[in-house]
């Protein structure tokens, strides 16, 4: 009599390099919704700003930032904020800690162009305030997702 026992599996892609890709595009995926969340959140926000009478006017233009320019700007660094927590992920023994001081890091010198934008305070203050908004919600999500795609 002549069986044959087969166990073995079928040779494909490295587990390793599937876990990596899967662990990479989770966070992507993870950013982005998070992405989408800071945006809407930043936006109301602004929104909100304004109807107790902050005008997002600058000086150097003379014009007022339009609340679609609100969502576009915040997506645009929270997708570098991905960025930045995809290459730690990739690179870093310790993503999530050092995302957490990069991204604290450039969310302070995010401040400084409202600082000297020579608008006045409400303004200046409602934009520090908006810079704030994106970090709250992009930080902690990524630095948790960080910390469990790396364990």
């Amino acid at each position: 009599m002549n069986s044959m026992n087969d166990t073995g599996g079928v040779a494909g892609p490295a587990s390793g390099q599937t876990s990596h890709t899967h662990r990479l595009r989770g966070l992507a995926g993870t950013g982005l919704i998070a992405t989408l969340a800071a945006m809407v959140a930043t936006t109301l926000a602004a929104a909100l700003a304004q109807t107790v009478g902050v005008d997002f006017e600058v000086p150097d233009g003379g014009e007022s930032i339009p609340l679609p320019g609100f969502a576009v700007v915040t997506g645009f660094f929270s997708v570098v904020g991905i960025v930045i927590a995809v290459a730690l992920l990739r690179w870093s023994a310790r993503p999530a800690e050092r995302f957490v001081w990069t991204a604290v890091s450039l969310t302070a010198i995010s401040f400084v162009p409202p600082l000297l934008s020579g608008a006045n305070t409400a303004t200046t203050i409602a934009l520090l305030g908006l810079h704030l908004v994106p970090a709250a919600v992009m930080i902690p999500i990524l630095a948790r997702s960080l910390r469990t795609r790396s364990d």
